[in-house]
């Protein structure tokens, strides 16, 4: 006799059952347009420098950039987000390097414009942590403190240079009170409403930065917790988010990612302007080193690792492994 309703009735198996079925259900994508890779100009040198802390990151030469420039584009990667680093001589209290337009960073805009066009988005690091010799993302002030308002002039004036320098995008990430504003007006005085702020809007102080030190040669005493957000407190970054909005952010990031996904969830949840993550260079560094030791498969892990962001809610990942990991998905 033949039984009907055995138990379980409902068996989700069903939809794991081979590999061509669960990519028809998956929920999550990740495509290569999703993608933006961080990458790190340095001045003085005649060859690429290995970063220790990131292996197979390294700072680049002028034409080795480039180079890098043109693989993402031919991976179908969106953007690229650059970072100079100047001669340890040109630094100095007031981060002039970062408004020069003979700057490394400036220099850097210009080569990549030229070798990609419009091809890829090429975004600009606003920030004067590479360039002070203090290491600090502001100006001091008698006492040693960041001080906001002094900073958000040398903002300013970094954003015209940068835009000047064909940067598509700015990303202030200094975490100043007011820079989405100062930096909007500062644009637009100079008659460049087209370029897009990719707004630092969540940027935790996280012992997840550590390597990106000596990617950009740091030179910071201390730490910056005065003005990067805690990372006990969840409302301090959705005001955060508000005040962004409302000074004109394009675009919105949460950084780090992967230590900080609901913080993720819940401002992807709140707004309707893209939202970025960013996989900062710790989140890289462990899962590195790791596969290194064969602890883990380190392309399983990857792609894990940047599902998980997709999937909380980033509409783009900055991340280390940007032109690979499209590379394999154009390939899937």
């Amino acid at each position: 006799m033949t039984t009907y309703g055995s138990f379980p009735g409902t068996r989700p198996r069903r939809l794991r059952s081979n590999p061509v079925m669960r990519r028809m259900v998956a929920e999550t994508r990740l495509h290569p347009a999703d993608l933006i890779l961080p990458a790190f100009v340095r001045e003085g040198i005649g060859e690429p420098v290995p970063i220790t802390a990131m292996p197979g990151v390294v700072q680049h030469t002028r034409d080795s950039l480039k180079k890098a420039a043109a693989e993402a584009v031919a991976a179908g990667v969106s953007g690229i987000m650059l970072f100079g680093v100047p001669e340890e001589s040109k630094k100095d209290a007031l981060g002039t390097p970062g408004t020069d337009p003979d700057g490394i960073l400036q220099v850097a805009l210009r080569d990549v414009r030229a070798e990609v066009g419009d091809d890829l988005l090429v975004m600009s690091d606003l920030c004067l942590d590479e360039t002070t010799d203090h290491g600090h993302c502001g100006v001091l002030d008698e006492r040693g403190r960041v001080d906001n308002d002094a900073t958000l002039e040398r903002y300013a004036e970094m954003a015209q240079v940068q835009a000047d320098a064909g940067a598509h995008v700015v990303g202030p990430s200094g975490m100043m009170d007011g820079q989405i504003g100062v930096v909007r007006d500062a644009l637009d005085q100079i008659g460049r409403e087209d370029v897009a702020i990719l707004a630092y809007t969540v940027k935790y102080a996280s012992a997840f930065y550590g390597p990106f030190r000596e990617a950009v040669g740091s030179s910071l005493q201390g730490d910056r917790k005065t003005y990067q957000q805690d990372p006990a407190n969840v409302r301090e970054s959705l005001r955060e988010l508000a005040l962004d909005l409302e000074e004109g952010a394009d675009m919105v990031m949460v950084k780090p990612a992967g230590p900080y996904l609901d913080i993720l969830a819940r401002v992807a949840d709140a707004v309707d302007v893209p939202v970025a993550a960013y996989q900062i260079s710790g989140e890289y560094s462990m899962i590195e080193a790791a596969a290194e030791k064969g602890w883990i498969d380190r392309d399983r892990a990857i792609m894990e690792a940047l599902t998980g962001i997709r999937r909380a809610g980033a509409r783009n990942i900055l991340t280390y492994w940007a032109t690979e990991v499209a590379q394999k998905l154009k390939d899937q």
